[in-house]
């Protein structure tokens, strides 16, 4: 059986005061690549993941919807539920 898997997580500290949002992709419990609000692009971690993180930093879309989640995803979501 193989599994592809795919997280996004919201990290808060102090309410909305600093927000990370995080995107990992794992392939049978490995994780191959990620994306981190703090960092501003996609990194690799299995030469998979280095292909893949290639592809998604250089589409002008993608990224721009990535670098933006935290205030779109996480803070709306941290208001609608606080």
């Amino acid at each position: 059986v193989f599994q592809e898997m795919f997280k996004a997580e919201c990290h808060f500290i102090n309410g909305t005061e600093k927000v990370r949002y995080m995107q990992r992709y794992f392939y049978n419990r490995l994780q191959y690549a990620m994306f981190d609000s703090d960092v501003g692009h996609y990194v690799g971690f299995t030469p998979f993941g280095e292909k893949v993180a290639r592809a998604w930093n250089s589409d002008p879309v993608i990224m721009e919807r990535r670098r933006t989640a935290v205030d779109w995803l996480c803070r709306h979501n941290y208001e609608v539920d606080a």
